[in-house]
């Protein structure tokens, strides 16, 4: 295994696996370029060094093959605006209508140093999300260096992500920067945790949350459970929730998690209050009310002042912190107080020098909506893919080039 920065691809073309599985809007305008911007400097770096770069990513879920909606050359133009910040047209971007086949091929073959080519969308081939070798080694031949940048796949065992890496040697397959960046800060707080570190899991359910959490109490000195999954946990104390979301199927989960966690003197902290409201809705009647002494027909969207309080302090103190989900539905202005609150005191323990990494597809976009994406010291990209590696598996991306 190289390793990326060390490597020179010079005379070289590099086959670069992207995550450029963006959301755009129903006139195909990108909404959020988050994916595509943090692999930029990987693909300016191969192009620096005098080689060529050629892409292949996945987007969306295509059901039957070839679509227009699903095709990535609607991404082309933005892309070439990323490479060409000045407007130019120094570094030139190419399509190929197709991952495979002849056009592919032919495009690869005659693309110069400096210049970059996109591939069609690698899912209109069921053979992608198959594994299958010889799709992979159908791809590989298009470049003689692998390169894997796409931290938010790593946890699947597709084609372009992991099978294709055994056409390489060891010395032309490497992680991209944005991968080595996203995988060093999942293991700096996995293995090498500075105490005290609180791991700040929220969300809607505690049975995606499971694995995280029993893994993290190996680890953790404090968890912070927020948003719907609280009241599972509240319930199964004995407290009256009302409507609020409960995983009745979980209860003996939840106290299983809690005695586990008074056995390893692990801190889990529940909100101690919550906004409560008479409906899911922008418009609902809201209050501040204990979160087990919640009335019928009224159900908790956030948490309350106190547990902003108590979960802040906590967090200040904090040297290490990891944050996956948020603490109530921050999507309607009413209840996003908690998850405010809670990102400014991550960023506040960052500012005195505590190492924050925030993942999971809410929490970031709650960094971005507040702008406190640079107040934090790392964003992974990768929402199921860092869930997985923190649940303790083996990513297949990442598996794929160590071998």
């Amino acid at each position: 295994m190289s390793t990326f920065s060390d490597f020179n691809f010079a005379g070289h073309k590099a086959l670069v696996r992207v995550d450029f599985n963006v959301p755009l809007d129903d006139k195909f305008n990108i909404t959020d370029d988050t994916r595509m911007s943090a692999t930029i400097p990987t693909i300016k770096k191969i192009l620096a060094d005098g080689g060529s770069a050629i892409l292949m990513s996945h987007f969306g879920r295509p059901k039957d093959g070839p679509t227009d909606k699903y095709s990535l050359k609607h991404l082309v133009k933005h892309l070439h605006e990323l490479l060409n910040p000045d407007g130019g047209n120094i570094t030139k971007v190419f399509f190929a209508d197709d991952c495979i086949g002849e056009q592919a091929s032919i495009t690869a073959s005659t693309l110069r140093a400096g210049e970059v080519l996109l591939l069609e969308n690698l899912r209109f081939y069921k053979e992608e999300e198959k594994g299958d070798k010889d799709f992979a080694e159908k791809l590989s031949k298009l470049g003689d260096v692998y390169v894997n940048d796409a931290f938010g796949t790593a946890h699947r065992a597709h084609a372009s992500t992991a099978v294709i890496a055994q056409f390489f040697a060891a010395d032309k397959k490497m992680f991209g920067l944005l991968m080595e960046s996203e995988v060093k800060s999942a293991e700096k707080v996995l293995h090498e945790a500075e105490k005290p570190f609180t791991a700040i899991i929220g969300g809607a359910k505690v049975s995606d949350k499971i694995l995280i959490i029993e893994n993290l109490l190996q680890r953790a000195t404090d968890i912070i459970i927020g948003g719907g999954m609280a009241y599972t946990f509240l319930k199964a104390r004995g407290g009256k929730i009302g409507g609020s979301l409960c995983e009745d199927d979980r209860l003996q989960t939840a106290l299983d998690i809690l005695e586990k966690a008074k056995q390893k003197n692990v801190s889990i902290h529940l909100p101690e209050d919550s906004i409560i409201a008479d409906k899911f809705a922008a418009d609902a009647n809201t209050k501040n009310c204990p979160s087990d002494q919640i009335p019928d027909g009224w159900m908790g969207l956030d948490i309350g002042l106190k547990a902003i309080g108590i979960f802040s302090e906590v967090i200040r103190n904090s040297k290490t912190i990891l944050w996956n989900g948020p603490m109530g539905v921050f999507e309607m202005e009413k209840f996003q107080g908690g998850t405010k609150a809670i990102a400014l005191s991550v960023a506040d323990a960052t500012s005195k020098g505590a190492f924050s990494l925030v993942g999971g597809g809410d929490s970031v976009s709650a960094v971005n909506q507040f702008h406190l994406a640079d107040k934090v010291s790392y964003v992974s990209t990768g929402g199921g893919a860092m869930l997985e590696y923190f649940e303790g598996k083996v990513l297949p991306g990442i598996a794929a080039i160590k071998e």
